[in-house]
């Protein structure tokens, strides 16, 4: 099944419109204008004047953070340019939760009314034990002090929304071309060309950033990743309003969560299986074939025989590796980067795309407060740096009781946290976590960049 993703985006492969204003006026004498001709000019500059250029910014990688970014700057006025490796832009990846960081930004937007059309919304996330069925994970969004619940979505709908929204927006494309470097406000693709000059450049083009990596990211690929797949909704047992996973120890994971509808499929319900596993043994269970891990599955998961059976074809699942890095500072020479090029993380908390969105906001503030563009750029950084090393360490801290090797960890996981979690006030500090909501994001002072310290 295919999502439909709107209109076919316009691409264009000029370079930023110039002003008149900016051009080289050629030198010698010229004919004196006669009264039409300035009268006329006058009224040109009259509107220059009314109206000053919108500002030439770049937008790298169309993701949800990238059309975020050109969607909030393209209703601010500014021409901006969404450039794309893929011949058509496109989605990649099966379901995620939109957390209530997330859907805040989405709000400001206008667009959470469609988000919700096409998601489904997850009240609690649960997890228990496979072999004795005890809970050790139950997180629920209404333990929070401004419960909100989130929204499991799958990507292909995430896309168009906002895809749509950008050409709304009037936001120009330029595809099938793969930008690998950012010098000054030039781009350099992967062919060695290079661009005119933007006023700004965007990276949001995800972990594998080529732009993040000249600026000194460490990335530190981990050995575990995930097998997902997209399948039809099970039904019963399994609850709509709620991510489901199951643990054997921490060197199983599964998951089932629930991913709204695509547009233009209101009655087909989706639903995203994962299954954890070290990378480095991917070609092993490829080889393995189906049934024998079908069969594993099920042991540990008896209720996944409709997921199960969903899953006709290895090529069905695909492979996500994950790492962890973060650039120390986000800003360069007329360049801001955002989401997992800035800073990417395991899944575990569930707040990659809401990072993303998050960071778009705060730089969309940030250049809109300050018409200088490298202060507009600290401020960007500024308003997310505690939130953003606040969580890294956390997803950094989290992974290991639920990807690892050993038993230590999930017993610790299963004994100990599960006990802790129970206490007076930890539910809501457990919410607020999984929400996104420590240090909150929203509040002014991380969003205006005032906030320096957790």
């Amino acid at each position: 099944m295919t999502a439909k993703t709107g209109p076919k985006p316009r691409t264009s492969r000029a370079k930023p419109a110039e002003a008149a204003s900016d051009r080289e006026v050629p030198k010698g004498r010229r004919s004196r204008p006669d009264k039409e001709e300035a009268a006329s000019d006058r009224e040109v500059l009259k509107t220059r004047r009314q109206r000053p250029r919108p500002a030439d910014i770049a937008v790298i990688g169309a993701g949800p953070t990238g059309l975020a970014i050109a969607l909030m700057l393209a209703r601010q006025g500014r021409r901006v340019m969404v450039h794309e490796r893929f011949a058509t832009p496109r989605p990649v990846g099966a379901g995620f939760m939109l957390q209530p960081t997330g859907l805040h930004v989405l709000d400001g937007l206008g667009l959470t009314p469609r988000v919700e059309a096409c998601g489904q919304r997850i009240d609690h996330i649960f997890g228990r034990e496979a072999r004795r069925g005890r809970v050790v994970l139950d997180v629920r969004y209404s333990d929070l002090k401004r419960p909100r619940p989130a929204i499991g979505i799958h990507r292909a709908a995430m896309f168009a929304i906002l895809h749509d929204a950008c050409v709304e927006a009037g936001v120009d494309f330029e595809t099938d071309r793969e930008i690998v470097g950012a010098d000054a406000g030039r781009l350099v693709d992967s062919a060695g060309r290079r661009s005119a000059p933007f006023n700004l450049v965007i990276d949001a083009s995800g972990a594998r950033s080529a732009i993040a990596a000249d600026m000194g990211a460490d990335r530190r690929d981990l050995a575990w990743g995930a097998l997902w797949t997209t399948v039809p909704w099970p039904g019963g047992p399994f609850d709509p309003t709620a991510l489901e996973q199951v643990y054997l120890g921490a060197s199983r994971m599964l998951g089932v969560l629930p991913s709204g509808v695509l547009p233009g499929a209101p009655d087909a319900p989706l639903a995203t299986f994962f299954w954890s596993l070290k990378t480095e043994i991917w070609s092993d269970w490829y080889d393995l074939g189906l049934p024998a891990w079908k069969d594993h599955c099920l042991r540990l998961w008896p209720e996944l025989t409709p997921v199960m059976d969903a899953i006709t074809d290895r090529d069905q699942m695909t492979l996500a590796s994950y790492g962890h890095q973060t650039l120390a500072r986000p800003v360069g020479e007329r360049l801001a980067v955002l989401g997992d090029a800035a800073h990417s993380t395991s899944p575990q908390l569930g707040q990659g795309l809401n990072m993303g969105l998050l960071d778009a906001q705060a730089l969309a503030d940030a250049l809109t407060r300050y018409r200088d563009l490298p202060t507009a750029l600290d401020a960007y950084a500024r308003a997310r740096r505690w939130h953003v090393r606040l969580y890294q360490a956390l997803s950094l801290g989290f992974t290991p009781f639920y990807q690892a090797d050993g038993r230590l960890l999930p017993w610790v996981r299963d004994h100990v946290m599960g006990k802790v979690a129970r206490l007076p006030m930890a539910p809501r500090l457990l919410a607020a976590t999984v929400a996104g909501v420590l240090l909150d994001p929203r509040s002014s002072a991380y969003l205006n960049g005032s906030a320096e310290r957790p």
